[in-house]
């Protein structure tokens, strides 16, 4: 097959794996309400815990994560690095717009980590310390994750991936593109603050 070829079926492959809802799954199997009718509607990690659930919102967000991850590492094992790079991207769309869910799907922030742990994991933990930083700091949780996202292209960049640095701009762009309501808060001074009560 021809590396155009791979690349469609990797990205295919990665975003199937991507648009697995596992907050979805995981809120259904406990009995709880619709995940979509809580909160902001989102189907990630940090919209499981307003259920009221840890244990549920902690195995949503390795479920998210490792999707991502799992992605990257079949197909690079199956077809090579270009192939990981493609379907670390279908992973991170088909989180952000799965099929299944009428494209409305999470704004990322673990899946963003679980693709860069499977393509660079020296980055991700760079991602993890940074985004514990400035939660620690400022206690917004959506504010962390937007800092380590923008800094980790430079980082790939200053790590010696620069195959991997359009990737994650691309990544980090939409990521931002999701948050936008949460920027818009940040900036209005009404983003609500890790361990604030409702």
């Amino acid at each position: 097959m021809s590396s155009s070829i791979i690349a469609v079926i990797a990205f295919v492959f990665g975003y199937l794996f991507g648009s697995v809802p596992f907050g979805m799954i995981l809120t259904r199997i406990a009995g709880t309400q619709d995940l979509r009718s809580v909160g902001s509607g989102n189907i990630g990690a940090t919209n499981v815990l307003r259920t009221g659930h840890k244990r549920l919102a902690a195995a949503t967000l390795v479920g998210d994560m490792l999707k991502g991850t799992a992605a990257v590492l079949v197909a690079g094992s199956l077809w090579g690095p270009a192939a990981a790079m493609a379907a670390a991207l279908g992973a991170f769309l088909g989180h952000l717009f799965p099929v299944w869910l009428k494209f409305h799907g999470g704004k990322g922030v673990a899946t963003y980590i679980g693709v860069l742990l499977g393509l660079c994991w020296a980055t991700a933990l760079a991602f993890c310390a940074i985004w514990l930083l400035v939660a620690f700091t400022t206690r917004y949780s959506s504010l962390s994750a937007l800092i380590a996202s923008l800094l980790t292209p430079l980082l790939l960049w200053w790590l010696g991936h620069p195959q991997l640095v359009l990737l994650f701009a691309v990544l980090t762009v939409l990521l931002w593109f999701k948050h936008r309501d949460n920027i818009r808060r940040l900036f209005a001074g009404s983003e609500g603050r890790i361990g604030a009560k409702a």
